[in-house]
């Protein structure tokens, strides 16, 4: 068995590393994008500093997710690791389209960069994002899987500024450096809506795997107890945990012992999905469903 208090220590440690080491390469981007005149140096700062703004959010929404259930809060807090990762898609979103409203003029009206900088912060931007990436690697948890998404595509975005820096230190072609800040932020915005959908699906609480529901309802109808199976309901907490409920109906009456086996069946049955919380109903025939609408 997990010790999930002992899951979740280490996955708020590892947000906090992304986040110091975020937070600290930002400010040295936006100070080098200054010194070097370099579009796609201060795009991806304006992008990092939506990162550590993300990744600050999540570090703390991930620490109160820890909270056990209370009367308020029956699940607990699971779903604030899910808010994080829906908040960090909005920043990013945003972000990359002030980013996109930045750099399209500058196409029209190219400037050559300081090169010898631009390519000193393109090493550095590779190795920071690189180790904040291994870091969040090792994570599980849907929260982290967005926030490593973020890291491993800022890593992408600073070998393409390394090696067009170094283009740029044998070939003068100050566009260069505008083209890139665009594609690489049109590449991320492609991707964080991707992300972002996810999660805006099931924090509307949609089924978190196509074609589930009907996975299980055949499994559970291939019982011989079992005539038919009304109000299911799937739905995930945290994108790792899902919730399952259902009311199967019984072809016949069934004594106690009918009763405790069937349950027994059910327990198998579910057992394959590795649901989190699971509400089983059974109803008999011409016995009235008190959720019928």
């Amino acid at each position: 068995m997990h010790d999930h208090s002992h899951i979740s220590d280490q996955s708020s440690q590892r947000i906090g590393w992304a986040f110091a080491l975020n937070v600290g390469f930002t400010i040295i981007e936006f100070i080098g994008g200054l010194l070097t005149n370099s579009t796609a140096i201060m795009a991806d700062a304006v992008h990092d500093l939506g990162d550590s703004l993300s990744i600050g959010s999540a570090w703390v929404l991930n620490r109160l997710a820890r909270k056990g259930a209370n009367p308020s809060f029956t699940y607990g807090y699971k779903r604030l690791s899910m808010l994080g990762a829906l908040i960090n898609g909005m920043v990013l979103i945003l972000g990359s389209i002030w980013v996109l409203l930045q750099a399209i003029p500058r196409i029209f009206d190219p400037v050559m960069p300081e090169v010898e900088g631009m390519l000193a912060l393109a090493v550095l931007g590779v190795a920071v994002n690189g180790f904040a990436a291994y870091k969040l690697s090792a994570g599980e948890t849907l929260n982290e899987r967005v926030l490593n998404w973020h890291l491993l595509e800022d890593v992408l975005g600073w070998v393409a500024v390394l090696i067009v820096s170094v283009v740029l230190m044998f070939v003068e072609v100050a566009i260069l450096d505008a083209l890139l800040a665009v594609s690489f932020t049109l590449y991320i915005l492609f991707n964080v809506v991707s992300n972002t959908a996810i999660a805006v699906k099931l924090f509307l609480q949609a089924a978190p795997e196509s074609g589930l529901i009907e996975k299980v309802r055949y499994e559970l109808m291939s019982l011989n107890s079992v005539d038919s199976i009304h109000h299911e309901h799937a739905w995930s907490l945290d994108g790792e945990s899902t919730v399952y409920t259902a009311h199967l109906v019984m072809g016949s009456p069934l004594d106690c012992a009918a009763q405790v086996e069937i349950k027994n069946q059910i327990s198998q049955v579910l057992e394959k999905f590795s649901f989190a919380h699971t509400t089983i109903e059974l109803e008999f025939p011409e016995e009235y469903c008190r959720d019928s609408t």
